[in-house]
C-alpha cells in the first residue's frame, strides 16, 4: 500500500491507454508496460444516432 504522494512516484509504471493509440506507442517506445483499449465514442458521437440507440436500449 502507498501511504504518500512521493512513495507512489518512486514504484514501478504500468498503464492502460484509451483511445488514441499514439499514447500508448509513446509509452512502449519508453519500455513502460502499457495496454492499449481501442474505444471510441458510441454511433462515432453523433447525438441523433446516439438516441436512437438509446431507445432500442430501453
Amino acid at each position: 500500500m502507498v501511504s504518500s504522494p512521493n512513495e507512489l512516484f518512486n514504484q514501478p509504471l504500468a498503464v492502460i491507454n484509451i483511445g488514441l493509440k499514439i499514447f500508448a506507442e509513446a509509452l512502449q517506445e519508453q519500455a513502460v508496460p502499457c495496454v492499449h483499449v481501442d474505444w471510441r465514442p458510441p454511433a462515432g458521437g453523433d447525438s441523433n444516432l446516439l438516441a436512437i440507440l438509446a431507445k432500442l436500449n430501453s
